[in-house]
Formats: structure tokens, sequence, C-alpha cells
């Protein structure tokens, strides 16, 4: 085999080796971003809960007040 095939084999063998451990840095990284996203989805589904609106139940509540609410728009 000449000598210029077994330079191309090499550099080709370095090129790909090279691009093989930046692709599975990547992996690892994604990984990591992954798991933050989890943890960062409950959190924020927490708030969510925390911060709903009023039950549909409360209905009767607003319609009791319902007398006050229009005295405070004449005033």
């Amino acid at each position: 085999m000449p000598a210029a095939a077994w330079f191309t084999l090499i550099v080709s063998a370095v090129i790909i080796a090279i691009t093989a451990v930046g692709l599975l840095r990547v992996i690892f990284h994604l990984r990591a971003i992954r798991s933050t996203l989890v943890s960062t989805t409950g959190g924020v589904q927490a708030v969510a809960q925390l911060t709903s609106t009023v039950p549909e139940r409360l209905t009767s509540v607003n319609a009791s007040l319902k007398p006050v609410r229009d005295f405070c728009e004449t005033v």
C-alpha cells in the first residue's frame, strides 16, 4: 500500500476519533441539560398549580357579592 494511502487512513481515523469525542461530549451535556430541565419543569408546574385561578365552585360567592360590586361601582 502506498504511503499516501496510509496517510489518508491515519488522517481519516484521527478526524473520526475527534468527531466521536465531540459527539460524546455533546451527549453528556444534553443529558445534564435534560436533568436540569426536568427539575425546572417540575418547579414551573408547581408554581402554575399554586397560582391557578379560583375554581368554578366559587361562582355562588361571586353571585352573592354582586350587590356589593354594584354598590362600589356607583360610588
